[in-house]
């Protein structure tokens, strides 16, 4: 809530002072902020299955910034992820962006993750380093290396929630810590509406797993556990930058997703490759959702070798798997179309948000509805859905000063039916939810991170106040060079009319990992309540459920995840689908996104690796009943 601008906040506490206008105050000094681990020399491959001689550190070793297997605690002093005796390198170490170019709105300035201090820089995308260490290949589609901009998703990681300022008429968290390394990169979550379909079951064989391929994955259930109804392994032979994996969407009986040059759908009843729509050239960009009637349109490479730019829209009927209309999106002078492209639906629209430009077309026939509007300010990047909400840049070069705003558009006209201003300095960074609207910003000079709600009117509802006991964490797949990506597709929330739900990061203070899901009153912006995880395990919300909270309780080393509830008013996870121990080091992906649907859960792997073993890799796990 607002502070007076007479009142003095506790010291580390919350409400920084503010003048009678509402100008933030200097915050005081900020903690060093906590520094990433060194990156390895080579990449590194998918998560081992069966854990190797144990090694100093929580067992066995780990990617940069990759959660390690639970149960295996922290050497003392140590940093996550980080070799005893090793040196952590300071992030936004060697991160390209588009900031620096010699026109548009960021010109003649150095990019935001360019050899700066700060906890933001150095994500690796997915957890496969981007060109940050020596000798690593360069991230370019099909691996044949390329331009820096084509980087591969990454993920901001929240920090403590620490002191508030004023923000655009809110107050907000001011980061002092950085990134939380402790956080497995990239692993997001997501819902999706019931599908319907067979019940057949394919007991999998383990192929790329370590079993034999006779050996039954459920032979070791116990009472009470679900079954594994079907498994997927990797058939494509990928380059040695692996792939990553859009999706997955559920249309009807369908599961899908896309990777590398491909799109295929599975039968979510027994796993039944159901079509598969080869593509010309790598996906480079994908929307959260699809249409009502289970259209999409996702960004293709406009080749295949290091001169190609994420600029093909190929729209796909995910029904039957057949293409439909395909455009280039054409370039607009010589710094556009720098990064992918960042791709949103709402209705009958796709968004389409870049560098310094933007356009919609419409899904069923790739009608242009509309282009950048007149004036300085510019939409440059949208979350889809229920509602079209889009960023915008009205800054004229001053990349230290930028001034942005939020606008919800018509899908149809592009017209903005409100704007809700910005305070100059801060960036809109991600909507984590559109209905009800909340949206991070974050300061990038002062390394500060707020999250605010807005009404449906687009004026301020709350500013969300945690508080210094426990970090709050999101994942959120982003691009490195966030000002052309798209804001939505962030997981480990969820939220309905009145409260919004987020994760905390891990506590390692125990023998094993564990977090809580903290509700946060969208009236007020105050916590309302706290639950922890089941011991030994973290959580995460995946959306809502008959009212209730849907979370996906990871599994540890040695115990299965599980699919639960937690009630409104807080109270510990019940358990809907309680997955199998014996398969609990499957299904513990390095990386991975969650859907439940129809009593059954979908474990699916978000980055599938480019070693020799990729192929027969474990990339879907389905559980039920």
């Amino acid at each position: 809530m607002t502070q007076p601008p007479s009142q003095q906040p506790p010291q580390g506490g919350f409400g920084a002072p503010q003048d009678p206008q509402g100008t933030p105050q200097p915050p005081p000094p900020a903690a060093p902020p906590q520094m990433p681990p060194a990156p390895p020399q080579t990449p590194p491959p998918g998560a081992p299955q069966t854990p190797p001689p144990a090694q100093p550190g929580y067992g066995y070793p780990q990617p940069p910034g990759a959660q390690p297997g639970y149960g295996y605690p922290q050497a003392p002093g140590q940093a996550p992820g980080q070799a005893p005796g090793q040196a952590a390198p300071g992030p936004y170490a060697q991160q390209p962006g588009p900031y620096g170019a010699p026109s548009g709105p960021y010109a003649q300035q150095p990019g935001p993750y360019g050899q700066q201090p700060g906890p933001y820089g150095q994500q690796p995308g997915y957890g496969y380093p981007q060109q940050q260490y020596p000798g690593a290949p360069a991230p370019a589609p099909g691996g044949s290396g390329g331009s820096p901009f084509k980087g591969k998703p990454a993920v901001i990681i929240g920090a403590a929630l620490a002191v508030l300022l004023v923000v655009g008429g809110g107050i907000f968290f001011a980061t002092s810590g950085g990134d939380d390394p402790k956080k497995p990169v990239a692993k997001s979550s997501s819902g999706a509406p019931d599908p319907t379909g067979s019940t057949g079951v394919d007991q999998g064989d383990g192929k790329g797993d370590g079993r034999e391929a006779n050996d039954d994955l459920n032979a070791g259930r116990k009472d009470g556990e679900a079954k594994v109804l079907w498994t997927t392994t990797n058939d494509i032979d990928l380059p040695r930058n692996g792939a990553d994996v859009y999706g997955p969407w559920i249309v009807g009986d369908t599961l899908v997703k896309g990777m590398y040059r491909s799109v295929v759908g599975h039968s979510v009843g027994d796993g039944k490759q159901k079509w598969s729509l080869p593509l010309p050239a790598d996906i480079c960009a994908a929307p959260a959702t699809t249409t009502a009637d289970g259209k999409i349109v996702v960004g293709v490479m406009s080749g295949t070798t290091d001169k190609a730019d994420c600029s093909v829209l190929q729209m796909i009927d995910l029904n039957t798997g057949k293409a439909g209309w395909k455009k280039t999106v054409t370039k607009k002078g010589i710094w556009d179309l720098l990064s992918n492209i960042g791709l949103a639906i709402s209705g009958d629209t796709v968004t389409v948000g870049r560098t310094s430009y933007s356009s919609a077309y419409r899904v069923s026939d790739g009608k242009e509805l509309f282009g950048n509007p007149s004036g300085n300010c510019k939409p440059y990047s949208f979350a889809g859905g229920p509602k079209l909400i889009a960023a915008v840049n009205c800054s004229t070069g001053d990349v230290e000063n930028p001034q942005q705003q939020v606008q919800e558009l018509d899908a149809t006209t592009g017209k903005a039916k409100w704007t809700y201003q910005v305070k100059r300095g801060w960036e809109v960074d991600k909507v984590y939810s559109v209905s009800p609207l909340v949206v991070s910003l974050r300061q990038r000079e002062e390394k500060k991170w707020g999250v605010v709600a807005l009404k449906e009117n687009g004026t301020l509802r709350s500013q969300l106040a945690g508080d210094d006991e426990d970090k709050i964490s999101v994942e959120c797949g982003g691009g490195l060079i966030d000002f052309a990506d798209t804001m939505e597709g962030c997981g480990g929330m969820a939220a309905d009319a009145n409260t919004f739900y987020m994760m905390t990061g891990d506590d390692t203070s125990g023998a094993a990992r564990t977090n809580k899901v903290v509700a946060f009153d969208l009236n007020t912006g105050k916590v309302k309540w706290k639950a922890p995880a089941p011991a030994e395990h973290t959580m995460k919300p995946l959306r809502m459920e008959g009212g209730n909270v849907l979370v996906y309780v990871e599994p540890s080393y040695e115990e299965g995840g599980a699919i639960a509830t937690i009630a409104p008013t807080g109270g510990p996870p019940k358990v809907l689908l309680q997955h199998l121990d014996s398969t609990a080091q499957i299904e513990n992906f390095y990386s991975s996104k969650t859907v439940y649907a129809g009593g059954r859960s979908f474990v699916v792997s978000d980055r599938v690796s480019g070693n020799d073993d990729s192929e027969g890799e474990t990339t879907i796990m389905a559980f039920g009943k």
